[in-house]
């Protein structure tokens, strides 16, 4: 009888045990969760392996899940990956994966790159892929990333306590650090990885080569400090790969990264620091492109920052940020910015000639031009603006108005002057009877009609062939940004017409 009870107690566990669901594997739904959103595997020279690294996949539901596949993105991928201990089909693809309920599992990936087999300055230096989790609406993705030359990285060091070193920046020190040495002398041989806050010394100047490439990490900005100053010399360029071209933008090289403003700080040009000039520099993704905080003075003969050939795209707040600033511009291109494409604050002293101002970003009070002459506050403070001139520009938006002009104080200079320009601006008594804007009835002078560029949404902001910029300009000789010799008419903005 004993026996018969224990067979009968079996047969009922096991009865039990066939019922349970938390065997049952559900397909998954794309709810996975990483350790990491991208695996940066170090710097491989060609040939040779990489170290392997280490992604951990957690399943957090009540659900054991089967994945249906995972794989690398691309079919031909130079990454080589081990789900616990399997190798799937050649290391680049596994199928129907199972992750019990609450559980994790780990994905090992390395690489082997020849660097040779890749065409061009990008794909030399960066090697990327993603990890791919699932498809169709379930689809996640971790990103690869694998530095395949050799890159310089500058970043703030760290006591034997693990602290950060730091710059007085504001209120609050932030990591930073001061460049010295070879670090002042940035070539095209490698890629820059700026880690935190890199500072110009006083009274030494950083020097760009033409072709340099320098890309920022979240929240890393360039610095010139008092009595410092920064020489960016690219040059032309012959091919699509811009060789001679100098950019700046983040360290996330994904396609996915390529508009997304906001990704890094900016160049500061402080107080005290002077003698700037920027040659064929193209600024991307950044908080504000360039911010000028003060100058050295505005009866001083030449500009604290001169820009020719200056591109600025996609800023979170503005382009150029100027506090009382003198700047001095030929063929600078603006587009896509959170606030002002250009903002002339506090005053100063400008002078741009044949330069496109546009902003394309969505909602009110976003302008392609904004000159005032005050800080707000309680009681504003106020600086006058001398000597600002515009000729030759396009200063347009998506927006009612491409110009802002606010002046807070009627005592001081505030008398911006505007020649042979293309301007967008509303047609609104707040506008028309504003004496500010009373240069806007000379025809001669200003037009608003559309300058129809090829592309604004995509950076575009080449002339089309019924822009209201051809042959309006006046003639300064020279190029345009592309370096195609202007005409005795020329086309208004930084880019001369060019027929397809």
């Amino acid at each position: 009888m004993r026996n018969s009870i224990f067979f009968l107690f079996i047969v009922f566990v096991l009865s039990l045990t066939s019922c349970r669901e938390d065997f049952d594997f559900q397909p998954s739904t794309g709810s996975l969760e990483f350790s990491k959103d991208t695996v940066y595997l170090d710097t491989v020279f060609t040939n040779i392996g990489s170290s392997t690294y280490r992604l951990k996949v957690y399943n957090r539901s009540n659900k054991d899940i089967n994945i249906p596949n995972i794989k690398l993105g691309k079919s031909d991928s130079k990454y080589r990956m081990m789900i616990d201990g399997t190798q799937g089909t050649d290391g680049k693809s596994f199928n129907n994966v199972e992750l019990l309920a609450k559980d994790s599992l780990f994905i090992f990936i390395e690489t082997t790159i020849d660097y040779n087999e890749f065409a061009g300055p990008e794909a030399q230096f960066l090697y990327t892929d993603q990890i791919q989790f699932d498809g169709g609406s379930n689809l996640q993705t971790v990103e690869l990333v694998t530095l395949v030359k050799d890159a310089v990285f500058l970043y703030p060091a760290r006591d034997s306590e693990g602290n950060y070193e730091t710059l007085p920046i504001g209120d609050e020190p932030v990591p930073g650090f001061f460049l010295e040495g070879d670090e002042l002398h940035w070539t095209n041989a490698k890629p820059y990885v700026i880690y935190g806050y890199a500072a110009v010394p006083p009274n030494e100047t950083l020097t760009v080569d033409a072709g340099a490439r320098v890309h920022f990490h979240s929240d890393a900005a360039l610095i010139a400090s008092n009595g410092s100053a920064i020489k960016i010399n690219g040059a032309q360029s012959f091919t699509e790969d811009l060789e001679n071209e100098v950019i700046f933008e983040g360290d996330r090289l994904e396609q996915y990264f390529s508009d997304i403003p906001g990704q890094w700080s900016a160049i500061w040009l402080t107080q005290g620091s002077t003698g700037h000039d920027f040659t064929n520099l193209t600024i991307k993704n950044a908080t504000v492109g360039i911010l000028v905080s003060g100058n050295t003075g505005l009866n001083n003969p030449t500009a604290d920052l001169t820009l020719k050939n200056v591109q600025i795209y996609n800023s979170a707040n503005s382009g150029i940020l100027a506090q009382t600033g003198y700047i001095s511009g030929e063929n600078v291109v603006i587009n896509y910015a959170g606030s002002s494409a250009l903002y002339c604050n506090y005053g100063g002293k400008y002078n741009f000639i044949h330069s496109t101002f546009n902003n394309n970003w969505s909602g009110t009070n976003k302008f392609a031009l904004r000159i005032d002459n005050f800080i707000e506050g309680a009681s504003p403070l106020t600086q006058a603006l001398v000597d600002t001139k515009f000729e030759n520009c396009i200063i347009y938006s998506t927006n009612q108005n491409g110009l802002a002009l606010v002046r807070e104080d009627d005592g001081i200079p505030f008398a911006p002057i505007f020649t042979k320009c293309v301007i967008k601006l509303s047609t609104s008594s707040t506008v028309t009877t504003n004496p500010l804007y009373a240069f806007m009835a000379d025809a001669i002078n200003i037009t608003r009609e559309n300058p129809r560029f090829i592309n604004a949404n995509q950076n575009n902001l080449m002339l089309g062939e019924e822009s209201s910029a051809r042959n309006f300009g006046n003639n300064l000789g020279g190029s345009d940004i592309n370096f195609n010799t202007r005409t005795s008419t020329p086309d208004v903005g930084a880019y001369n017409y060019i027929p397809e």
